[in-house]
């Protein structure tokens, strides 16, 4: 399997959370352990999971990792 840098949907997480970092930095102050928060720990479990996922040693658990990542897409 590929380097997880790779990856063309690891790829797009990562610009994804540079995009949505650069979004909530404009939310209101009294969001930043609320909305704010969450939003973005939802971002960045994309990426985290599809890393995670490969460095599994099998297809089944690579699989597993990408569902966890895309329920962190439909929140």
């Amino acid at each position: 399997m590929q380097n997880y840098r790779q990856l063309i949907a690891w790829q797009k997480a990562m610009e994804s959370v540079k995009q949505i970092y650069e979004l909530t930095k404009n939310f209101p102050k009294e969001e930043i352990y609320g909305l704010t928060s969450q939003i973005r720990r939802a971002a960045v479990s994309v990426p985290s999971n599809i890393v995670e996922g490969q460095g599994r040693d099998s297809t089944k658990k690579f699989l597993h990792h990408l569902s966890i990542a895309y329920g962190s897409l439909v929140r």
